[in-house]
């Protein structure tokens, strides 16, 4: 794509953020689509040559290489080809199937062999392989790499910062003391068991003909086990599961189930996007600064959280597409109606915000700077946290009322400082070594397992 497509792009997935989601146009583009389709086609006709049928027992097999070679070596010229041929067919598989047989012809020796190109298929045999083979090739070469960089930064920084104690915020107001670390190994935690499920998710395909039954296949080779072969063909050739009862499309389900959860993924990022955000907002963090950037166009000072802005940004974006696909993609009329195939030449795009998202986020990570000192101030500042620890060992001590004696000290507007809390501690009636152990407490340490 020149400068000029990036400028009059109409979506900013292939404008402005190009350079960000150029991966996934692997997968996604029109491109991709011809490519995946094309593939699909190949392998089929290797696999009845394989099984084979009676007239495909004479097939020279040491072709196998030249017939991969028409997907694996497809250039744009080639799929420009597959357009011009659809501009003519006005079916977008057709023109894929004829364009396989004119490179047949220029190869030389398929004149007995072309019309198993495509054999007792229909076109969402094509499709409903095609697109769940480059959802799982997108989510393994890309989503899942890129994720897995966030989990692993993410990781770093709770061992990096496992000891700094930081105030926690429960509605907004202080709460128990915590641990910087801690609280990211939480986005850690949550991101690796979605992740795993996610990844747990099957990936399947539609295969079986005009209405899912294998007539053509089972008219023309009645004694062959068509349905055997389908399970084969998609597992082995394809790396996908097989759907055993469809219409003429796949049922969706199964691609539902993985939408929902990469929409799941997607909202424990947007959840770490403003917990960072706030946290910047709470002066924890400050941010790297890169010389020649601008922040405000009318405040000079600004050093904006942008980054992770941008990612919920997109995120939501994503999580809207997402959750519509899933809903949409599993309902249609009867046997089938149309409205699947325009849908399902969307399912890049909040792949593409997703990619965007991470990457901003990833980038806002890298930006941090630990501001310690913030830490710790808000800490002294919040001597009042401590209370639910002292009324908790004076609970175990069989103090009298000892919640209610905290909530009377500290349930005020009045400000609590070390001192307060010292002379409340020294005016219990208890022994000395249980003072002691109050006196102990702060709100530096007082952070927990």
């Amino acid at each position: 794509m020149d400068r000029l497509d990036t400028l009059t792009a109409i979506s900013p997935i292939d404008g402005r953020y190009r350079g960000k989601t150029a991966l996934l146009s692997g997968y996604f583009s029109e491109y991709a689509l011809i490519k995946y389709r094309i593939r699909v086609e190949i392998e089929y006709f290797i696999a009845l040559c394989e099984l084979p049928l009676p007239q495909l027992k004479g097939f020279d097999t040491s072709l196998f290489p030249k017939l991969r070679n028409i997907y694996e070596g497809l250039t744009e010229e080639g799929a420009w080809r597959v357009k011009e041929i659809e501009k003519v067919t006005n079916h977008d598989v057709k023109a894929v199937e004829y364009y396989i047989k004119e490179q047949l012809d220029a190869i030389g020796g398929f004149e007995h062999y072309k019309e198993f190109i495509h054999f007792g298929l229909t076109s969402q045999d094509i499709n409903n392989t095609s697109v769940p083979l480059s959802i799982k090739e997108a989510l393994d070469q890309v989503i899942y790499p890129l994720l897995d960089e966030l989990v692993e930064l993410l990781r770093s920084y709770a061992e990096q910062w496992s000891s700094v104690a930081m105030l926690a915020k429960t509605h907004g107001q202080p709460a128990s003391p915590t641990r910087l670390g801690k609280e990211i190994m939480v986005y850690v935690y949550r991101l690796t068991q979605q992740l795993n499920q996610l990844k747990a998710c099957p990936i399947t395909a539609k295969f079986g003909g005009a209405t899912g039954n294998f007539n053509a296949h089972h008219v023309a080779y009645p004694d062959t086990d068509w349905r055997e072969f389908g399970n084969q063909f998609v597992a082995e050739k394809l790396g996908l599961q097989r759907e055993a009862y469809t219409t003429q499309i796949s049922n969706y389900d199964s691609i539902g189930a993985v939408f929902d959860a990469l929409r799941r993924v997607n909202t424990i990022i947007i959840d770490l996007d403003r917990d960072f955000w706030m946290y910047i907002s709470m002066e924890y963090f400050k941010q790297k600064i890169k010389k020649g950037e601008v922040g405000s166009s009318a405040m000079p000072h600004k050093v904006n959280p942008i980054d992770f802005e941008n990612s919920e940004g997109n995120l939501a974006i994503s999580n809207a597409l997402l959750q519509f696909l899933a809903a949409k993609l599993p309902v249609s009329r009867l046997q089938r109606d149309l409205t699947d195939s325009t849908v399902l030449r969307n399912v890049g795009v909040p792949f593409g915000h997703t990619v965007i998202a991470v990457e901003s986020t990833l980038k806002g990570l890298r930006k941090l700077i630990l501001n310690e000192q913030k830490l710790e101030a808000d800490l002294e500042d919040n001597w009042a946290v401590v209370a639910e620890a002292i009324q908790t060992i004076l609970r175990r001590e069989a103090y009298p009322n000892p919640y209610e004696a905290l909530k009377q000290l500290t349930r005020t507007n009045e400000k609590m400082t070390q001192q307060t809390i010292h002379d409340f501690v020294c005016s219990l009636d208890v022994d000395q070594d249980i003072k002691d152990q109050l006196l102990a407490i702060t709100p530096h340490n007082y952070t927990g397992i």
